[in-house]
């Protein structure tokens, strides 16, 4: 049975008319239905987390929906880290090692292949077609202006808690990128980036009820903020500003 506290107008006038469900589609009741399990969700999400991520290959990788591809990406990710991070590997040195060990491999392998019935493999042309390098270059543009915009609102906006909260997140990429190098922080990016969706998709009922109930304390402790300290400053900002003005 649901709660009737957590119904609202919408749902209550779904299910008191119950007797319209047979005349309405297959679709309207699974969008209601999604709807309603969706209520409440972290950061006011109305999609499931899959279809937030792209609902593509990426979000099957970061999900582990195909645990093989997975795994692998995420053993490539960690020996890379190991072998230029924690081994002192530099780029110039891995490659020319690389290069090495391949073109010797290539070499033997084209030269005495035919000792044991081999044939030598054929190096493979790679073909990138034009439209492609034009859906890279006009996703990153917008990418660009839509993080340009944000930050215009950001910087020229009044909202104070927008600001607030963009200057805590600098802050903590800062004090984050002291204690590490550049290479573990891409690292530790990507390790969350492959465990907490996950782990958070399996989990999501009892995080979503947890993190309500740390927003709603948050939201109270701001309004005790903003009343005490954030608007008195806002006025003394205004009225600073309107004495210097002629």
């Amino acid at each position: 049975m649901l709660d009737p506290v957590d119904v609202d107008i919408a749902d209550s006038d779904f299910l008191t008319n119950q007797s319209d469900l047979d005349d309405s589609s297959d679709s309207d009741i699974d969008n209601y239905c999604l709807a309603f399990t969706c209520k409440n969700r972290l950061f006011g999400r109305q999609k499931p987390l899959h279809v937030v991520l792209g609902a593509g290959v990426s979000a099957d990788i970061i999900l582990w929906r195909n645990k093989q591809i997975s795994a692998y990406i995420f053993m490539g990710a960690t020996l890379t880290w190991l072998l230029f991070e924690r081994l002192g590997y530099s780029l110039v040195v891995f490659f020319c090692h690389a290069s090495l060990l391949s073109l010797t491999a290539l070499f033997l392998w084209s030269n005495f292949g035919s000792l044991v019935h081999v044939s030598a493999p054929e190096i493979p042309e790679i073909v990138v077609p034009q439209h492609l390098f034009m859906r890279t270059a006009i996703s990153m543009t917008t990418t660009y202006n839509q993080a340009l915009r944000s930050f215009g609102q950001v910087v020229f906006g009044t909202d104070i808690r927008d600001f607030l909260a963009v200057a805590a997140t600098l802050w903590v990429l800062s004090v984050a990128g002291s204690r590490c190098g550049f290479l573990s922080f891409l690292y530790l990016v990507f390790v969350i980036l492959m465990t907490v969706p996950a782990l958070y998709e399996n989990l999501e009922d009892s995080v979503d009820s947890i993190a309500e109930k740390a927003l709603i304390e948050i939201k109270k402790q701001y309004a005790v903020l903003d009343g005490k300290v954030l608007q008195k400053l806002k006025k003394k900002v205004i009225s600073y500003k309107n004495k210097k003005q002629p």
